[in-house]
């Protein structure tokens, strides 16, 4: 039988409807099936919609899975912040003021209310190994224009998400960076990754430190997500255990531009507490009502 259920669409990494990245986040699923999750979010057709549901952790404020149009994932960053933006503005008490807990994928993640507006959740731990000397030359062949960082090497960093992190000469080689659909594709394949993060970092002095940007072959499509939460906590941790090579503020905080390509203006912040990367941003309702399922 169908019921009622709160229901919001949300802007993320953006205060300014219609420049992040939209996400559905239904408020009340208890009682969905895993087929009625999936078939909503192939519905919505965003790039993933979140449930929220009773926690099983005690320690947790709430459950969430997430899923795409195709599939689940254990985890994500948009995602994160858009459902804690949502449960919020929906009256939710956390449990401990100041931080929500969400249960997910990979376990518990943490995220804080920032005192200058916005959320931000903690890293997930993520295992790090740099790409094979022997899949250097398929990384190349999926770049037809850019020029890649030859200095620096491509990093395989798994968070319940797979990218392939691979910093460019310059923020302006990251945005005309074109790809090869067929060898990005392949590359995916033979890397395990689900998809390739871009970051080229801007001249010292700018607001903006790094340009990034996420794009992915599916369903025999090259897709680029608008701004990517998950990316940005990989890539933060990349940046961690290379020590920080921009220096700058950037052993503290710095902050991305994500979206450019696609007409958005996602602002991610990344702070570094005590060693472990935050990832930040602001988020803007744009839908607010029930659906019916």
């Amino acid at each position: 039988m169908s019921v009622k259920r709160r229901f919001k669409q949300v802007d993320v990494f953006t205060a300014q409807p219609l420049l992040g990245n939209p996400l559905a986040v239904v408020i009340d699923a208890h009682g969905l099936s895993d087929a009625q999750m999936q078939a909503f979010a192939r519905w919505t057709n965003l790039s993933e919609t979140t449930f929220v549901l009773p926690p099983l952790d005690a320690s947790a404020d709430y459950r969430v899975r997430i899923f795409t149009p195709d599939t689940e994932f254990p985890f994500a960053g948009h995602p994160t912040l858009g459902t804690a933006h949502a449960l919020l503005e929906s009256g939710w008490l956390p449990k401990t003021p100041g931080v929500l807990i969400q249960e997910c994928g990979v376990g518990l993640v943490p995220v804080r209310l920032l005192a200058q507006g916005g959320l931000a959740f903690r890293a997930p731990p993520a295992e790090i190994a740099p790409l094979a000397t022997a899949r250097v030359a398929a990384l190349d062949a999926t770049l037809l224009e850019g020029s890649r960082d030859a200095d620096t090497p491509a990093y395989l960093v798994n968070m319940g998400i797979r990218w392939l992190v691979v910093r460019m000469r310059s923020a302006e080689d990251c945005l005309r960076a074109r790809l090869d659909i067929n060898a990005l594709a392949a590359l995916q394949v033979q890397a395990g990754v689900d998809g390739i993060a871009l970051y080229g970092p801007y001249p010292s002095g700018e607001e903006i430190d790094y340009e990034v940007r996420a794009l992915l072959v599916e369903q025999s499509q090259l897709i680029e997500d608008p701004v990517t939460g998950s990316a940005n906590a990989c890539l933060a941790r990349v940046l961690a255990l290379q020590n920080f090579p921009d220096g700058g503020q950037t052993a503290e905080q710095y902050l991305v531009r994500q979206g450019t390509q696609r007409q958005r203006d996602g602002r991610v912040r990344v702070t570094y507490l005590q060693g472990e990367p935050w990832i930040g941003g602001e988020s803007c309702t744009l839908i607010d009502g029930e659906i019916t399922l």
